[in-house]
């Protein structure tokens, strides 16, 4: 894997980082598929069930945790700056089935703030921010930005963001939803690792299925909700793992999860 995006274990969270520091990790095409390779990565892993996206934020005097699309590769042409499999940074169209918490220090500006509402939680520092700005560039926000935002924060404040270009501050992110949790700067990798560990406890299957749903009920109506619901639980019912899990609540001991 290039070094340019880089993948290490903790426990039963990977932690995948954008390393591209010298260039406010913006988004270039060597970087979209080592991203698509990391996440390909995690998912094939077993023993791991849940990563934690962050970024090298060295030598910056504010820090950036990614600005977006790298604009001199835009502005050259012929880049598309995304996978096949993944769209943008090979991550914001990604299908994948372990949840990813975006552990977020500085800025996540334009295509940097996609990447951040394609992730399913974001651990935040005091001093991080979250903004489309390609309207100040005669862009828009293309890799889900204009619909993700919405659906976290409302429409109205939203709307005020997307037109502006200003950036919502990390405060007003985590009153409106858009953040799970603030820490300290320098705190939020830590942070975003125990909160993937506690998710580590439950269930894979089950992780995985509910957070289908969840994603789905955005747009899904309740009826066609129940029905994925529905679908989604039966073969957990029958798998090896509700055993364990059945078994070590009568035996009051951890499970051990196979995810299967």
């Amino acid at each position: 894997m290039s070094d340019i995006v880089t993948y290490e274990v903790r426990g039963q969270v990977a932690v995948i980082t954008l390393n591209r520091p010298e260039a406010r990790n913006a988004v270039s095409q060597e970087l979209a598929e080592a991203l698509e390779a990391a996440i390909d990565r995690l998912e094939s892993e077993d023993g791991v069930w849940a990563g934690v996206l962050t970024a090298n934020t060295e030598g910056h005097k504010s820090p950036v945790f990614c600005a977006g699309a790298d604009l001199k590769a835009l502005n050259a042409g012929g880049a598309s700056l995304g996978t096949k499999r993944g769209g943008f940074a090979g991550y914001v169209y990604r299908e994948r089935n372990k949840p990813i918490i975006a552990a977020v220090d500085g800025l996540a500006t334009a295509g940097g703030c996609e990447i951040v509402l394609a992730s399913d939680m974001v651990v935040a520092t005091s001093r991080s921010s979250f903004g489309l700005a390609e309207v100040k560039r005669n862009l828009i926000a293309g890799a889900g930005g204009l619909f993700r935002l919405p659906r976290a924060i409302g429409k109205q404040v939203a709307m005020e963001v997307i037109l502006t270009g200003d950036p919502l501050s990390v405060e007003r992110a985590h009153q409106l939803g858009l953040v799970n949790h603030v820490v300290e700067p320098g705190k939020a990798l830590e942070a975003a690792i125990a909160l993937g560990e506690k998710i580590a406890t439950s269930a894979p299957m089950a992780v995985a299925a509910s957070r289908r749903v969840v994603l789905a009920s955005a747009f899904e109506s309740d009826e066609a909700l129940i029905k994925m619901t529905n679908a989604e639980f039966a073969p957990i019912l029958k798998s090896e793992d509700t055993k364990e899990g059945l078994t070590a609540f009568i035996e009051k001991r951890a499970p051990q999860w196979k995810g299967k």
